[in-house]
């Protein structure tokens, strides 16, 4: 029986019907615990009535919840009220993709492409929960009026009792997965295995998303039929009518996407659903609106512009080395331009790599890596074997491999800030040896053309310098140096020189070895690897579709690119070229206030926190792998409920009573409050500063900011909200603690800082003495927020496991608060930033994780 306005199904008031279907009627209503609509869906009385469905139906709704992604519909609540069986869900106002079908025309290739994206990328997280739609079609899919793609009715497939297959009447049938011989799923929409009644996987999702992806870019369905039993014999037999022939215009790397997922055989599908998502992606990003020709030639996009932060994930890493545009056989590597270019595959386990080179001999590989959440360590392979072989070098990393066989290598390597790393430089035989240690507090280093000297890069207190040989300076930066390489002459360096610590972006530069004369080249945005070519360029990394091949007076020449999630790492003799596929994102995870159990805070990808409120219950952060100026700022409650949106801004801080997130934008020089609730954002005063951090004064009438004036080594400024004159706090080269939590005591009368040489220390906020070392503070590492009695500080090294202790701020006494690991630890080297309530009891932490595997690159001319 339908219900009627002012029902009420616990807490939620009905307010009005807003459609039924197969699952049962849906309704809007308002959710009086938290002020907030909802959807309502009532199930049918059928379902309600049977015990073993309604307890299926918890079961999937229990898991369909559990999903957390800005692409599945979020599931609230599920309920029983004087019989009534029902779910409360986000309410989405929109339409579905059989509504924006209903012409029966193609949608425009840009939509196409990014409603399959995001539907990908939802598909992708529900499958690496374990967790297959089986009954996706285009009624299942919404798409909001923001443009945000919804996917509905995860989970709740199994509900269903098998019907009649009546093709018109878009009947669904559906049986456990675990029954073969059932037919489950909508006649049209149905992979040849669940046609078959056989049992499914995640493939079988795929499938299904191809047949819709047909029907967007057709404007016909792949498999229709007069009935629904001859749909089911087109779908395991036939092949639909090809898509160029009824879509000449589409871009090839569409119809070959479209192709791949529509095969019979779920092994010719994608091994997993994420490498489809990121294809797609890839096609959307990179592949102009107006490039729809039959040959689908891919378009080189704009240059990805910079990132800011040090945690920022490197959209623009995407390219290797290579002047002609290339492409990859799509079974293998899932990149899309066509050439004879061959990949292998040399590396199988699940982790990180941190560089790789080859050998003396141009077949040997040795790189180091991390496997399965241990630490880096060295391994040697051969593109004739598939098995790795450790060096026994156990936490170190590879940095250049001589034409001598000489190795140098990062003994103690360790991430230390953002994307920078350090270590004791060493050389090593390839061959076996002691290692025989260099210098202390290296980043990165490279052998002379002849192996006898080394050009190394380091901190030297807050600046970073550049040594060739060792001991004899060449240049020196207020920022951080990245990916030293020395030319085939010996006559060149090139380098990235990052302006901010722990900053991804940088120019690339180069210092001539006789004169240390500096020459700028292109900024480069995001972390990336540089390739000296046998002519005297260093080719790199440019943009989506592009790499740059550049002189050494500075001027870049655009070439077009081999794919994204590449980047180069050496070249051979024999032109072979070594690359690193790479899958990186940030991860969120907190403990609520009152909860004994964490929960993974993760929205889109790239999730960073930037502070919590005081009482644990709101995290802000900022979704960072996006085209700079598009970060987006949300504030989620630490419960799970879903993130509000507060706009395209870069977050800092959260006010004291939680009204207000103090924010900035693309360009890092302008502060605005931007309130979380109703209200109108405020801009703060502008002054000639970059803006890297800030936070709110306990007294909330003036923020802490940590910023440089162009050109100039960062400090701390103090500033009231409506004054445009920041005034230093401290001398230059110090700045807030990387950690996490608020920086300023709850006193209000002292700052942690973190110094240039990597100690915590202590600072009056109003300048009146200079700054000095936290007692029993250790080097490198970072203060994590006050204890709530501000006689305390949570400190501890960036590294995983996390080991946070308690530091007594006036005798430097510690203890162990507690010891932070992630549930999944592969791929994570370090954790932070953290941000600990004050009382202990709740926490929000992050976590950047890097998966990567190595390739031989052969074809390229």
């Amino acid at each position: 029986m339908p219900l009627s306005a002012g029902t009420r199904l616990g807490s939620y008031e009905i307010v009005a019907p807003i459609g039924a279907g197969g699952m049962g009627e849906v309704y809007r209503a308002r959710d009086s615990r938290l002020s907030r609509e909802v959807a309502i869906k009532v199930l049918p009385s059928d379902v309600a009535s049977d015990p073993d469905r309604r307890l299926r139906f918890e079961q999937e709704a229990r898991s369909a919840s559990a999903l957390n992604h800005p692409n599945i519909l979020t599931i609230y609540d599920v309920g029983t009220v004087d019989g009534t069986v029902f779910i409360a869900m986000e309410l989405v106002e929109g339409k579905t993709v059989r509504e924006l079908l209903a012409s029966a025309e193609p949608l425009p290739m840009r939509r196409m492409l990014d409603v399959a994206t995001q539907t990908a990328e939802g598909l992708a997280k529900a499958h690496s929960a374990g967790i297959v739609h089986r009954d996706l079609k285009p009624e299942n899919l919404m798409v909001s009026k923001d443009g945000f793609v919804k996917i509905l009715d995860f989970g709740l497939a199994k509900l269903i009792e098998p019907v009649s297959l009546d093709q018109s009447a878009l009947p669904t049938a559906v049986a456990a997965p675990t029954t073969p011989g059932t037919v489950m799923g909508t006649a049209g929409y149905m992979s040849p295995e669940q046609a078959s009644g056989q049992s499914v996987d995640y493939r079988s999702d795929q499938f299904t998303l191809g047949a819709i992806l047909y029907e967007m870019a057709t404007g016909k369905r792949a498999f229709a039929r007069k009935t629904g039993a001859e749909t089911l014999v087109a779908i395991i037999r036939e092949e639909p009518e090809p898509l160029s022939q009824l879509a000449p215009k589409s871009p090839a790397p569409v119809r070959w996407i479209v192709e791949r997922l529509l095969s019979k055989e779920p092994d010719e599908r994608y091994a997993s659903t994420r490498d489809l998502a990121r294809d797609l992606k890839s096609v959307r990003d990179h592949l102009s609106e107006t490039s729809t020709s039959a040959s689908g030639a891919l378009e080189a996009a704009e240059r990805t512009r910079a990132r800011r932060r040090g945690w920022l994930l490197p959209a623009a890493l995407a390219f290797l080395l290579g002047a002609i545009l290339v492409g990859v056989a799509a079974k293998k590597l899932d990149v899309f331009q066509p050439a004879p270019v061959q990949f292998q595959r040399i590396t199988f386990r699940r982790g990180a790599v941190g560089s790789a080179r080859f050998a003396q001999d141009g077949k040997t590989v040795v790189y180091g890596a991390s496997w399965d959440g241990a630490p880096m360590e060295i391994y040697t392979t051969n593109p004739e074997s598939p098995e790795s072989k450790s060096l026994g070098l156990p936490q170190s990393n590879l940095l250049a491999v001589s034409k001598a066989g000489e190795l140098a290598i990062s003994l103690g390597w360790h991430l230390q800030v953002g994307w920078e790393s350090t270590g004791t430089l060493a050389r090593v035989p390839l061959a076996g040896g002691a290692p025989r240690e260099i210098l202390e507090g290296v980043q990165d280093a490279d052998w002379a053309p002849d192996g006898k000297d080394l050009a190394v890069i380091y901190q030297k207190g807050p600046r970073a310098a550049l040594e060739y040989p060792v001991g004899k300076l060449m240049a020196e930066s207020s920022g951080w140096l990245s990916n030293v390489r020395v030319s085939p002459d010996g006559k060149t360096i090139a380098m990235f020189d990052h302006a901010e610590r722990g900053e991804n972006a940088g120019h690339l530069v180069f210092i001539d070895v006789a004169t240390k004369k500096r020459t700028e080249g292109p900024f480069v945005g995001g972390t990336a690897r540089l390739v000296w070519s046998p002519a005297g360029e260093v080719f790199i990394a440019g943009g989506p579709a592009t790499t740059l091949a550049v002189t050494k007076s500075g001027k870049s020449r655009r070439l077009p690119g081999l794919g994204v999630y590449f980047v180069p790492e050496d070249s051979a003799p024999d032109g072979t070229l070594l690359a690193r596929r790479f899958n990186w994102r940030r991860e969120m995870v907190g403990l609520a206030p009152g909860e004994d159990r964490e929960r993974n805070l993760t929205w889109l990808d790239w999730s960073f926190p930037d502070n919590t409120s005081a009482d644990g219950k709101t995290v802000l952060f900022d979704e960072q792998d996006r085209p700079r100026p598009e970060y987006l700022c949300y504030i989620r409650k630490t419960d799970g409920s879903p993130a509000v949106l507060l706009g395209k801004a870069k977050g800092l801080d959260l006010s004291g009573d939680g009204r207000w997130a103090l924010t900035t934008n693309a360009t890092a020089d302008q502060l605005t409050l931007v309130p979380t609730g109703a209200g109108a954002a405020r801009p703060l005063p502008k002054a000639n500063l970059v803006y890297q951090w800030g936070q709110f004064h306990p007294d909330g009438k003036r923020i802490f900011l940590w910023a440089n004036e162009p050109g100039r080594p960062s400090r701390i400024y103090s500033q009231g909200l409506d004054d445009p004159h920041p005034k230093p706090v401290t001398p230059e080269g110090f700045g807030l603690s990387f950690g996490g939590g608020k920086a300023i005591s709850p006193d209000g009368a002292t700052i942690l800082l973190r110094g240039g040489d990597g100690r915590v220390y202590l600072c009056p906020v109003d300048g009146s003495a200079p700054p000095k070392v936290l007692p029993g503070a250790q080097p490198e590492e970072v203060a994590w927020g006050w204890t709530a009695d501000g006689r305390a500080v949570y400190v501890g090294r960036v590294s995983m496991p996390a080991r946070i202790e308690i530091c007594d701020a006036a005798t430097g006494e510690r203890r162990l608060w507690k010891e932070i690991v992630p549930p999944d630890p592969a791929g994570v080297f370090t954790i932070g930033p953290i941000y600990i309530a004050p009382d202990g009891k709740s926490y929000v932490y992050s976590y950047r994780r890097q998966l990567d595997d190595l390739f031989l690159v052969t074809g390229v001319k």
